[in-house]
């Protein structure tokens, strides 16, 4: 057999492999559509209906008035963009400091800021809810806001990988030309990592947007409450009365926002991979 040949037969291998995988992974998506244009009869029909015969949108304009999901919106665009557009900039600030600055003790600090992420969570989670309950921000969007605008470790670590194949012959130009050490980071610096700071920055917001530990520990008021809340509370109100076209009508619009961000940014997600691989 040609190696020509074995080369067809194992790209073709390949891609049912990933045609299998594509739709075991696209399929509870489409499934999910299709139970919220359904009535409840259908729901549980045997076999399966895909296609409903009567499609219906009436869910899609019930859930606004079945529950608080205006509101769980923008909590969760508040607290999202809040933290990723400030968290990212202080982010890209300690990476900068880490990559390309000379101070005492900087390899160490950095290890002691990366070695907490092997901390788990539950194990701080207690203490974390005492000590936000003492200063009084229990059901409000602070405790979930205010740790974020300091940075995020991940960013932080790959950010300073990315910055490390930056020759440092640029600043010291910068510097000759009397540039201080922000000059360099925002004239020079930043727009050289754009492209990284930009992957990193929409996957942290679809990590905060889907977020669900952090507000169900924070926040008991249904205005308050985050939009995956919300449809956590959907999920519990009406899976008794067997309305899962009004549970999926819901959870599809949570979706959408994530499904929009994928798509207008995948490029960007996808070099960010594909940078973390190189650089790292």
């Amino acid at each position: 057999m040609s190696e020509k040949k074995k080369n067809k037969i194992t790209d073709a291998f390949v891609f049912l492999f990933l045609s299998a995988g594509a739709i075991f992974m696209v399929a509870p998506l489409l499934w999910m559509f299709s139970t919220s244009l359904k009535s409840k009869e259908d729901v549980f029909a045997l076999p399966p209906v895909w296609i409903p015969e009567v499609i219906s949108f009436a869910k899609y304009e019930e859930i606004w008035s079945m529950g608080p999901l205006l509101s769980g919106i923008s909590n969760s665009l508040i607290i999202a963009v809040s933290v990723t557009v400030v968290g990212t900039f202080t982010s890209s600030l300690a990476a900068f400091a880490f990559a390309k600055l000379q101070f005492r003790g900087k390899n160490k600090i950095f290890l002691l800021l990366f070695a907490s992420v092997m901390i788990p969570y539950p194990v701080i989670m207690i203490p974390q809810f005492i000590m936000f309950s003492s200063v009084g921000w229990i059901d409000s969007l602070l405790p979930l806001i205010i740790p974020g605008l300091f940075g995020n470790i991940f960013m932080i670590f790959f950010l300073r990988q990315y910055l490390s194949s930056i020759p440092t012959s640029i600043m010291e130009a910068a510097k000759i030309d009397g540039c201080s050490h922000f000059q360099i980071f925002y004239k020079i610096i930043f727009p050289l990592i754009k492209p990284a700071v930009a992957a990193q920055l929409i996957l942290w917001f679809m990590g905060i947007w889907n977020d669900y530990l952090g507000p169900i520990l924070y926040l008991n008021s249904p205005e308050k409450q985050t939009l995956q809340l919300v449809i956590a509370n959907f999920n519990a109100s009406y899976a008794i009365q067997s309305d899962y076209p009004l549970i999926m009508a819901a959870s599809v619009i949570a979706l959408l926002p994530m499904l929009i961000v994928f798509i207008v940014f995948q490029k960007q997600i996808i070099e960010s991979i594909a940078i973390s691989g190189v650089k790292g």
